[in-house]
């Protein structure tokens, strides 16, 4: 009996319309890990001001990155991934690609791995906060717990300090900023609520650690960790990326390039907000070139950390060694 892989992305809209961006965002937002304000005011919110506006700006900003003959970078770019670590691990596993919002839905992965005798559940965000892994996995234990023989989970932690997961980082990022010749790197994380840092996530001291990480095994000079894709007017994590930016352009600083290693698939947040409008931003406020530097995708490097980080769980090595008779 194959042992199951649920790899599980944060998600993306069926299509870059606004129809389909709406429907995406109003799964999203609803998520009180998400907006984690009471349901009273967080639907007023979402219905009379986010969801009257973002749709329309957020389908143009995903019309600009979008592939017309596979859609969304984040969709295939995860299924590229999951395919090299299916064809990695072996017949022995099955290994299924959800999204926590939007489609492949998470139900629908685990009714394909129902027969399989344990479920390793991964959640593709390197460092752990409630809004991405926490929700992820609250909503597959959820959704598991529903069947009548509740499967066997079993869930990868954070992995931010792997050394599998910062090998592949580095094998992406080396010949990439050779080719940049930047004279600033950027290390860019998505942003958080400080008041989710308040109430115990680690995610701004992980990021940190992955972002010291980097810097010693490539070798970065002149580098600074900040954050991106802040909401709404309550205080974000700091430093804030564009912000970054425009005082790098300020000090004269001409060519800059941006890792953001919390995305391991490259998204509407790296491409658009990074490689297009980060970009634009920089080069008008007197700055040379921004270069994004690209996402760990489906790299043979990223493919491999994979399957290292689950295969402890496959079924012989779960089993207690036998000692002789």
């Amino acid at each position: 009996m194959a042992t199951g892989l649920l790899l599980v992305n944060l998600g993306t809209p069926d299509a870059p319309t606004t129809p389909a961006v709406r429907r995406y965002l109003a799964e999203f937002l609803s998520d009180p890990r998400v907006i984690d304000l009471g349901a009273i005011r967080r639907a007023l919110l979402l219905h009379l001001v986010i969801l009257r506006v973002r749709p329309a700006k957020s389908a143009a900003a995903y019309r600009a990155i979008w592939n017309d003959g596979r859609g969304s970078p984040l969709l295939y770019y995860s299924r590229d991934l999951a395919a090299g670590v299916q064809a990695r691990l072996g017949a022995s596993w099955r290994v299924e690609l959800a999204m926590r919002y939007g489609r492949p839905a998470i139900g629908d992965a685990l009714a394909a791995l129902a027969d399989c005798e344990r479920i390793v559940v991964m959640p593709l965000f390197p460092q752990y906060a409630s809004s991405s892994t926490g929700t992820a996995l609250a909503r597959v234990m959820e959704l598991a717990g529903r069947a009548w023989n509740v499967p066997a989970l079993h869930f990868i932690p954070a992995f931010h300090d792997d050394d599998g997961f910062l090998a592949a980082w580095e094998a992406v990022a080396r010949p990439a900023l050779a080719a940049a010749r930047p004279d600033h790197v950027l290390l860019s994380f998505h942003g958080l609520p400080v008041r989710h840092i308040d109430r115990g996530d680690p995610y701004r001291e992980q990021c940190l650690a992955t972002g010291r990480a980097l810097a010693e095994r490539l070798g970065l000079g002149d580098h600074t960790v900040c954050f991106q894709s802040r909401l709404g007017r309550t205080p974000w994590i700091e430093p804030h990326t564009d912000k970054v930016i425009a005082e790098l352009a300020r000090r004269g600083v001409q060519r800059v390039a941006v890792m953001c290693p919390a995305f391991v698939a490259d998204c509407l947040e790296t491409l658009e907000e990074i490689g297009i409008r980060a970009r634009e931003q920089f080069r008008a406020a007197g700055g040379e070139e921004l270069v994004l530097v690209p996402s760990l995708n489906a790299h043979e490097r990223w493919v491999q950390a994979v399957a290292e980080l689950v295969a402890p769980y496959a079924p012989s090595k779960l089993l207690p060694e036998r000692s002789g008779s």
